[in-house]
């Protein structure tokens, strides 16, 4: 995500308030493994969000509940996760899920070997065993924590040098097993990505097989929108699978309590918690 983010520091992403969540289907076309599957509802939110690094207190998160947030992203796990997580349990996510939440599962797996974002790669020879059993350990940690078969698992890339050929193939190579086995496990596949680099990959790939059906892509523009500003085809990732990471390092006070979080325009799918 942010540079706070490669370096292992605190991690946030924001979303937008004004929406409600939804009963969808959208983003299923194009995750072409998931045919054969019978699906439970989509869950959607269209909104504000926000991310930050540790997911925070159960009283935080009721203090934030003031309607400008509706939704909240948490780091589930993955090698290159950045930050421990005290706060997020089973027991936490059906709190704030009661208090009103909408949350998204952020998983951190192995990053580009031509990027700078996180310590362990991704290798050209095991890119699609480990992006398999990357997703096993993502669904295992979502399931954990009560996010239903049908949630949403977002797979966060870091920026890296696209047009190194052998490095982008493995980046693509290593999402296409990640999420061919969310899908095995029937979870829906998500990606975050910069609009310059690794979401330019997927949504500009030429071969769609088995890439994600919902994006969310930085482009930090301070504009809350997910189509205005939208990079590429406008038919591209409709029926709810977008998001926008808009701003970051935004430093917040709500009802006492003080969060430094990335905003995000939010217009996708969500964890199924109840």
């Amino acid at each position: 995500m942010s540079e706070h983010r490669q370096s292992k520091k605190r991690r946030y992403i924001a979303w937008g308030v004004a929406g409600a969540a939804v009963v969808a289907g959208g983003g299923i076309a194009a995750q072409t493994s998931m045919a054969a599957t019978t699906w439970p509802a989509q869950k959607t939110f269209t909104g504000r969000a926000f991310d930050t690094c540790a997911a925070p207190s159960l009283a935080a998160m009721k203090a934030w509940h003031t309607g400008f947030y509706g939704a909240a992203a948490v780091y589930i796990g993955g090698k290159n996760r950045g930050c421990s997580q005290p706060n997020l349990t089973a027991s936490w996510v059906k709190s704030v899920s009661t208090v009103g939440w909408k949350l998204v599962p952020l998983y951190v797996g192995s990053q580009p070997s031509c990027g700078s974002g996180g310590s362990v790669k991704i290798s050209a020879a095991t890119a699609a065993s480990v992006g398999k059993s990357e997703a096993d350990d993502a669904v295992a940690k979502a399931s954990a924590l009560g996010m239903k078969a049908g949630s949403p698992i977002f797979l966060d890339m870091e920026a890296y040098d696209t047009t190194n050929t052998s490095c982008n193939n493995a980046v693509l190579t290593y999402v296409r097993a990640f999420d061919k086995e969310l899908h095995a496990k029937t979870y829906r596949a998500g990606y975050y990505g910069f609009t310059s680099s690794s979401a330019k990959a997927i949504a500009t790939a030429t071969d769609k097989t088995d890439l994600p059906g919902n994006l969310w892509y930085a482009l930090w523009d301070k504009v809350n929108t997910t189509t205005s500003d939208w990079p590429w085809g406008a038919t591209q990732y409709t029926g709810h699978s977008r998001a926008h990471q808009y701003m970051v390092n935004s430093k917040e006070t709500r009802g006492g309590y003080t969060i430094t979080v990335d905003r995000d325009a939010w217009d996708g799918p969500v964890a199924i918690t109840g």
